[in-house]
């Protein structure tokens, strides 16, 4: 299930379920609703990507990184599909659950948008390396983690919360997310070229390897540098900026970044995400703080 994954899935709901509680007092039911759908949303995209790099004949034995089930034999294909199957029903579930629990009732404009904005979320979690034209071998795998792993998360997380859209500017926050979640695929992808480039396309492989370092090394400053402009936007004081106490970690990820290959920098990869969600912790309890 790749669970050093989850914080990453949980950074951008964290971020938005605090900005919103610092406008009111939240649901704990719809909190934790919240949580569980979006980690089994994660789990659900973990083991899709599995499956379909198996079938695509893209995880071999020469891949580096950790170890997965199906590439060691531990579990088959039929096996796999099961397993996904149940995540799947498991993530309706929880995500109608939490659907109920925010608006009282699954009738409503509003209820359908969320039911719509999940079918999405399940079909692009599913959809990365699954199916005859998996969007993550084109290339589109950055686009898709920007928009789910960052304004979908952060601004979704808000609206489940207080059943109201956020104001724009939380678009800037929800930015940072999305690049560092496209920053944390982008290192795996450079760990994964020399397997990857007999079967797929990745921003990593079209930019070359020092390409793809010096992208995520834009990526990481971008993220920052969106963050101080949505602090600086909001106005809210000393404690809004607590997020900077996270910096070492980044600095820490992008020297390993610039001085690893292969399956040396697999550690990077959880570094990355175990930043992302600190970063995102401080940020939202500053903001919480502040207001």
């Amino acid at each position: 299930m790749r669970l050093r994954t989850l914080p990453l899935s949980l950074s951008g709901v964290m971020l938005g379920t605090f900005v919103a509680a610092s406008h009111q007092t939240l649901s704990a039911l719809t909190v934790a609703l919240l949580m569980l759908t979006t980690a089994l949303l994660q789990i659900l995209s973990n083991l899709s990507n599995e499956l379909g790099d198996t079938l695509h004949g893209t995880d071999t034995a020469d891949r580096q990184g950790m170890r997965y089930s199906l590439q060691d034999g531990d579990m088959t294909v039929a096996q796999m599909r099961k397993l996904i199957t149940f995540v799947a029903v498991a993530c309706a579930v929880s995500g109608l659950g939490m659907i109920a629990s925010t608006f009282g009732s699954w009738i409503g404009w509003r209820q359908l948008l969320l039911v719509l904005l999940g079918a999405a979320a399940m079909t692009a979690a599913m959809r990365y390396t699954l199916g005859k034209n998996p969007y993550g071998y084109r290339g589109w795998g950055d686009f898709f983690v920007f928009i789910f792993f960052g304004l979908v998360s952060v601004c979704g997380g808000y609206y489940v919360c207080l059943c109201q859209l956020p104001q724009p500017m939380l678009l800037i926050a929800a930015s940072a997310i999305g690049l560092f979640s496209m920053a944390v695929l982008n290192v795996n992808n450079i760990r994964d070229m020399s397997t990857d480039a007999a079967t797929r396309t990745t921003v990593a492989l079209l930019l070359g390897e020092r390409g793809a370092r010096i992208y995520q090394t834009i990526l990481i400053a971008l993220g920052w540098v969106s963050m101080a402009l949505y602090t600086l936007l909001a106005g809210l004081g000393g404690w809004s900026w607590l997020w900077l106490l996270s910096l070492p970690l980044f600095v820490k990820h992008l020297v390993g970044v610039w001085h690893r290959s292969g399956c040396a920098l697999d550690p990077m990869l959880p570094l990355l995400v175990i930043g992302t969600f600190l970063f995102a912790l401080l940020a939202g309890v500053g903001i919480a703080i502040a207001v």
